[in-house]
């Protein structure tokens, strides 16, 4: 059975279901709207979990065989682009989720696998497992005449069928389809290409010991990478071409995890830009000094770049640095500075487009990576679509869902109503000033937030929405049009 679910920035609890442990909410639970949840990452289990906590009714659609997403090493879905060796980049003091605290024996930054049995031990803690349909594709979302869904699903041998639904919720992630450098250097290359995507092991899915590697891009995935193969046993010259220069945080300051800490949300950003430039400086010095390109922007105008062992590397003259790819000529990489190598394999760590395939029919306004969205969650057009996780947050990502899903549970119980469509797009235009404004241009930029101001504003929102809700009475703003229907 669900634990009490927490309490939302209200100033009053919401009736109790006899017996069930579930807060509902006004309205009766048998009107309700029926939600669709796609995925079972982090994002998807986790809004399982605030929708069980409300009595909603939901099903849950995995495409793989096991939950995890992103962390499920070797997922059979294709989608993960988790390697052998990767470890997660926020500290476990930042990536838990508030009602299921992280084991204590595990490390500061634990391995991805470590990460996948958290997860699993969440799911079987609050019963979701059963709760979730496995092996089921979501193919294609169409909205009817009256505004609810009808779902098509790709389940096990082919089977294909259809459901109907009055609120669509996507934790798809935005981890699983690679960007590709756009414009392409021109000329071809003769080597080995493969996007970080595809990368698993020094081994797989190449043999990459004794050649002379590059990797493209000076993301946390590029310099995992280039760290792991620049060892000497491995690759015989690893060097790394980046466009521009960038900030590399570490992942310890004065012996503690450096995002442990947290400055309070009431902290200006730009007060703790400046204070983040000034530690950071005390920690590693200026970029340059390890022979690294001097960054054009000050720290945390871009997204962070975290690495424990990548510095060494470059002192140590395992790693060569390289400016942008010019050209490919053969086996030749030519390059920015007019300079040119020898190359075997390409690595490109070059990020990831987000898309949502089964939304095919629908007009959504994506462009750049760019989809604008009221407090990340919802179209002001569509009230009953809602996203999950599609942020690039700072420190964590793996609780940002968390705190949405209370959020959209209690909008789906008739505690809180959106503002109308016009105040939603005003606020979307001011909450990207305020997250993305100080960020340098890139694809890479379109979904920045900080969790803890991003966690501040939900808040307030929240309290705001609860009263709009009170004036409306409650009533349900997705009401229940839907029948258990499958065809």
């Amino acid at each position: 059975m669900s634990e009490p679910v927490p309490r939302g920035p209200g100033r009053r609890r919401r009736s109790r279901k006899p017996d069930s442990g579930a807060f509902v909410g006004f309205a009766e639970p048998e009107s309700h709207p029926r939600c669709c949840i796609v995925g079972a990452g982090c994002s998807g289990f986790t809004t399982a979990k605030a929708l069980q906590d409300r009595g909603l009714d939901f099903e849950c659609f995995e495409a793989s065989d096991r939950i995890g997403g992103n962390w499920a090493y070797r997922n059979p879905n294709g989608m993960s682009a988790c390697y052998q060796s990767l470890h997660i980049d926020t500290s476990k003091y930042r990536m838990q989720f508030e009602d299921f605290p992280i084991p204590e024996h595990f490390p500061d930054f634990p391995h991805h696998s470590q990460i996948l049995e958290y997860f699993n031990h969440y799911v079987d803690h609050f019963g979701l497992r059963e709760r979730i349909t496995f092996e089921s594709t979501v193919e294609r979302c169409l909205r009817r005449d009256d505004g609810s869904w009808t779902v098509e699903v790709l389940g096990p041998r082919g089977a294909r069928t259809l459901h109907h639904f009055d609120m669509l919720l996507f934790a798809n992630g935005h981890h699983w389809s690679p960007r590709w450098p756009t414009p392409r250097a021109p000329g071809e290359f003769a080597g080995i290409e493969l996007h970080s995507h595809s990368y698993r092991s020094p081994f797989e899915p190449h043999d990459l010991r004794g050649k002379r590697v590059l990797v493209v891009g000076m993301g946390n995935s590029a310099m995992d990478i280039a760290s792991e193969l620049s060892q000497r046993p491995i690759a015989e010259k690893l060097s790394v071409s980046a466009r521009r220069g960038v900030w590399i945080f570490p992942k310890y300051i004065n012996g503690q995890p450096a995002d442990k800490t947290v400055l309070p949300s009431w902290i200006p950003p730009r007060v703790q830009r400046w204070i983040a430039k000034r530690t950071l400086l005390r920690a590693v010095g200026r970029m340059e000094n390890y022979g690294l390109p001097a960054p054009d922007h000050e720290p945390l105008e871009a997204h962070p770049s975290v690495s424990g062992e990548f510095l060494t590397r470059v002192g140590c003259g395992d790693i060569a640095m390289k400016p942008a790819i010019e050209a490919y000529e053969g086996k030749k990489v030519r390059f920015a500075d007019g300079s040119s190598e020898t190359i075997d394999a390409i690595v490109y760590a070059t990020g990831y487009d987000i898309s949502f395939p089964f939304l095919r029919d629908l007009d959504l306004p994506i462009e750049d990576n760019h989809l604008p969205l009221f407090k990340r969650v919802f179209r002001p057009d569509i009230p009953n679509l809602g996203f999950l996780g599609l942020a690039q947050s700072l420190p964590t990502l793996v609780n940002l869902a968390e705190q949405q899903a209370r959020w959209i549970a209690a909008y789906l119980v008739g505690e809180y109503h959106l503002p109308d469509a016009e105040a939603m797009e005003r606020t979307i235009e001011r909450d990207e000033r305020r997250y993305l404004g100080h960020y340098y241009d890139s694809a890479r930029h379109r979904m920045q937030l900080d969790f803890e101001h991003y966690v501040a504003d939900l808040r307030k929102e929240w309290e705001r929405g609860e009263r709009r809700a009170e004036r409306e009475h409650n009533a349900l703003p997705v009401p229940r049009l839907s029948s258990p229907v499958v065809e």
